[in-house]
């Protein structure tokens, strides 16, 4: 999931970058684009200003200073859109000559913030003509001396450029959405199989937890190689340290033993010397306090072993038929309810401790019959699945109060029946180790329901 989520992320960031830089690279190109047309459509327009700048200044004799064509027929039709004006300046009286597409309409001037290009005073910008057609305008005064000062104004139909622009930003917009989405599916492409060696790796990871592996095997790449072997040295540094961890507890156990019987012969020869006495109870308590110690440490070393799986089913069945030979004389008999792929995520001898005394324990009480049934939950809230195993009799039962007090250690509620108060004790600490639980209560048979939750394979 991790693997998956992390590919998320990335594909979504390299589609929000990946967006982004279109957009950009797209709007870029566009407004040079537009720079493009509007150069090649005022070299159009310059070439009409330099006619009209050469007839006003050099007119054929005969002729007035103002042509009446220039060889445009856009110019003679009216409201075309394209139009040519010329105005003296230095007459008081109103002196304009323009092209006949103007009718009977003068031309704008251009704003005072108007572009104007470095050589020849040519200004160049777009305003509001006739008919509120958008034009393209440029325009240029020149000084004939003694035949007076004229501006000269050409302008043409900018819905062309506009037109042309909308036909670039279709063509660079459907060609940027096929790039975009050839680029996202090589990422998605890239992200999927680039993050398959850490999907192993989980995959590994998850098999060594459910016990079908030991160590991540396989070839990984250089980057995340050195990754897999450190978790290889991990698993193997674990089992180590659990494998002392033993051999500790069993060393101990050996030291200690020894001293605490030799105490307790010692005390037991001496039956009316309070001290004796006193020392055999302290050396009991000690005894106790030392079994329970120890088997605590031995049980958590053995909850930290990763990769043990058992199948539940082989050891209900070689139990219930150990119990019924024990119990032959009563006539016990044992029933069992338990699925194939019912599986616990521990050891093996931990699972026949804890089942082992449930089942030898509800076979002390009951009369007739013991009910065994495994059941194979599905993953709770916490994403972690349970094998549920559930110890019926039909004996006498027990209290609220009574379960609360069976379950701590050394209580034995009738001291007629063998034992040493020790079985469910033990149970509910290696239950609590494995993060199960051990809950007694009615059955329906009408005995006492022992019910043993433990983390499933």
């Amino acid at each position: 999931m991790r693997a998956n989520s992390l590919a998320v992320r990335l594909f979504l960031w390299a589609t929000g970058w990946t967006v982004v830089i279109l957009i950009i690279t797209g709007i870029a190109l566009s407004s040079l684009y537009r720079h493009a047309v509007e150069r090649a459509f005022d070299r159009r327009l310059d070439v009409y200003l330099r006619t009209l700048v050469a007839d006003v200044a050099s007119p054929e004799e005969g002729t007035e200073k103002f042509p009446q064509s220039i060889g445009e027929p856009l110019f003679e039709l009216p409201l075309s859109g394209w139009y040519w004006q010329v105005t003296r300046l230095d007459s008081a009286e109103k002196d304009v000559h323009s092209s006949r597409s103007l009718w009977d309409s003068n031309l704008p001037r251009l704003p005072a913030n108007a572009a104007e290009t470095a050589v020849g005073g040519v200004r160049q910008g777009y305003a509001q003509g006739p008919e509120e057609q958008r034009l393209r305008i440029i325009e240029r005064n020149i000084d004939l001396g003694d035949d007076g000062r004229y501006r000269i104004t050409v302008a043409g139909n900018a819905s062309e450029i506009d037109d042309e622009m909308l036909s670039f930003d279709r063509v660079i917009g459907a060609t940027f959405a096929a790039l975009a989405a050839a680029l996202l599916l090589t990422t998605a492409l890239q992200v999927r199989f680039g993050l398959l060696p850490l999907r192993r790796i989980s995959e590994s990871l998850a098999a060594i937890r459910s016990g079908h592996a030991e160590r991540l095997e396989g070839q990984f790449p250089v980057e995340i190689a050195a990754l897999a072997r450190e978790t290889n040295a991990l698993i193997d540094a674990n089992r180590e340290i659990v494998a002392r961890a033993r051999t500790h507890v069993g060393n101990l156990a050996h030291a200690l033993k020894t001293p605490l019987s030799v105490l307790l012969n010692e005390a037991s020869a001496r039956p009316d010397d309070p001290l004796a006495q006193k020392v055999r109870e302290q050396a009991e308590i000690m005894g106790d306090q030392v079994t329970r110690q120890l088997e605590r440490a031995r049980l958590a070393a053995r909850s930290t072993v990763l990769g043990s799986v058992v199948e539940v089913p082989p050891v209900i069945t070689a139990l219930a038929r150990t119990m019924e030979k024990l119990h032959r004389d009563r006539d016990i008999a044992i029933a069992l309810d338990v699925p194939e792929h019912a599986r616990f995520r521990g050891e093996q001898h931990d699972l026949e401790e804890m089942i082992g005394n449930l089942v030898d324990n509800a076979c002390k009480w009951a009369h007739a019959r013991v009910a065994i049934e495994a059941l194979a939950e599905p993953a709770a809230a916490d994403g972690k699945p349970r094998v549920r195993i559930v110890v019926d009799d039909d004996g006498p039962g027990l209290s609220p109060d009574e379960r609360e007090r069976v379950a701590q250690r050394g209580q034995r509620l009738d001291e007629t029946k063998p034992g040493s108060g020790l079985g469910l004790s033990i149970v509910v600490e290696l239950a609590t180790l494995y993060g199960g639980a051990l809950t007694l209560g009615t059955a329906p048979i009408g005995g006492l329901r022992a019910e043993l939750v433990l983390p499933a394979g």
